[in-house]
């Protein structure tokens, strides 16, 4: 399945985006750092932080790497990002899920400057995309929509179903979809058929966490399915990472699709690098550097 034409080929659409970026840090020397925030001991995010060092490391981006401890407080959460936002040093903060459960992330994503936003978390970044300014967008929305840039289908006129509305991932897809001039509908628990409306959809777009929940029932011949879901299962060979579409049976319909592991997630993280470039790009022109 891995030479399968139909499958979108995540990781080598990061390697085509840290290209980029290379090029871009190549010619600008000395670039500040990302700082990686992770709060007290999340072994989970600690994989993801791990991941987007090494990537830093590839692109050519300075990384380093905080972890406070659990019991800080809010207030000295805050303070500690606001000092980040006006340290020449730091190029963008990276604010690691989950948190504990009295910091509100929220508040803190608030407090990271617009212009340090690189993961696209704070509101006035997401609100930005309502004005088609979508070069500092949410990472994961941000990979999807250039995964189905990368099927060659122009995006204007497209009819797109976000199954999925979260305020990281699927509202942000959606709103940077209709940019591109796409037809979205958006999906949720309280739709009535989440199948009535994918059925008819040029591309399906899947962010909900519950494995295999597509199937090739529910997608039109030809269409492009975006696999964003990464869950794990138990199977009689151990566990196993799947996403919310079922990969084998919909691949036999569609056009274009994501694997899972080896799609969305690739690609998620080379954003995170390009984001980084228009966070320099844009100090640069707000007269910071």
């Amino acid at each position: 399945m891995k030479t399968d034409p139909r499958l979108i080929n995540g990781v080598a659409v990061k390697a085509e985006i840290l290209s980029e970026v290379r090029a871009y840090t190549s010619a600008h020397p000395n670039m500040p750092a990302l700082v990686s925030i992770l709060i007290g001991d999340q072994a989970a995010a600690a994989v993801y932080v791990r991941n987007q060092k090494r990537t830093a490391e590839q692109a050519g981006i300075p990384f380093e790497e905080q972890v406070w401890p659990a019991d800080i407080s809010q207030e000295e959460c805050k303070a500690r990002i606001i000092a980040m936002n006006d340290d020449a040093c730091v190029l963008g903060v990276i604010l690691q899920r989950p948190v504990p459960e009295h910091v509100s992330v929220r508040s803190l994503q608030s407090a990271i400057h617009p212009l340090k936003d690189v993961e696209g978390m704070n509101p006035a970044s997401i609100g930005n995309i309502v004005y088609s300014d979508v070069a500092l967008a949410p990472c994961t929305a941000a990979a999807s929509v250039e995964l189905i840039k990368r099927t060659g289908l122009p995006l204007e006129g497209l009819e797109v179903v976000m199954i999925g509305h979260s305020e990281i991932v699927g509202k942000p897809a959606a709103m940077m979809l209709m940019a591109e001039g796409a037809t979205v509908t958006v999906c949720h628990h309280m739709t009535r058929s989440v199948a009535m409306h994918s059925r008819r959809a040029d591309v399906v777009v899947v962010a909900v966490g519950k494995p295999h929940l597509i199937g090739a029932d529910m997608i039109k011949p030809g269409a492009v399915v975006i696999d964003i879901g990464i869950n794990q299962i138990d199977t009689d060979d151990g566990p196993k990472i799947v996403g919310d579409v079922d990969t084998d049976a919909v691949i036999e319909v569609a056009g274009w699709i994501t694997p899972v592991p080896g799609g969305v997630g690739p690609v998620t993280v080379a954003i995170l690098m390009r984001n980084a470039v228009v966070a320099h790009q844009r100090q640069l022109s707000a007269g910071w550097r």
